[in-house]
């Protein structure tokens, strides 16, 4: 069994499997999902998990290069924004059109589903190295 970090099986073979670049992505409850990628669905009841409960466990095992955020966060969800803004410092930081997002989730290696539901707390997580 696994000493510590994140235990899900789906979600610790997705992260093996990143490269350079590579994106994965933390959804709301409501976000659609693109077809063929592959859903990591968390959720279990409206509100939980939280985003930023499965966001802080992710950021510990992850090199994060880069992070993609909906624009429309700041104003209609501005008490995520502000902890993401906490939690990213020194990353590099992208703002997009919500509608731009889901376009970019297309190319996600996978999109992980949480309960949240706060408006457009997304956000794509793009892998770095380690090195």
């Amino acid at each position: 069994m696994k000493k510590r970090g994140v235990l899900n099986k789906e979600l610790n073979t997705v992260f093996a499997s990143l490269g350079h670049t590579d994106m994965i992505v933390i959804a709301d409850c409501g976000l659609p999902i693109p077809e063929g990628v592959t859903r990591i669905d968390l959720s279990v009841t409206k509100g939980f998990p939280s985003f930023l409960s499965i966001l802080d466990p992710i950021v510990e095992e992850l090199e994060i290069e880069a992070i993609t955020i909906a624009e429309e966060m700041q104003t209609h969800n501005p008490v995520m924004y502000q902890e993401i803004q906490k939690r990213f410092v020194s990353t590099t930081q992208h703002t997009v059109s919500h509608e731009r997002l889901k376009e970019m989730m297309k190319s996600a290696k996978a999109v992980i589903r949480t309960g949240e539901a706060t408006p457009y707390a997304n956000m794509i997580l793009h892998s770095g190295v380690n090195f």
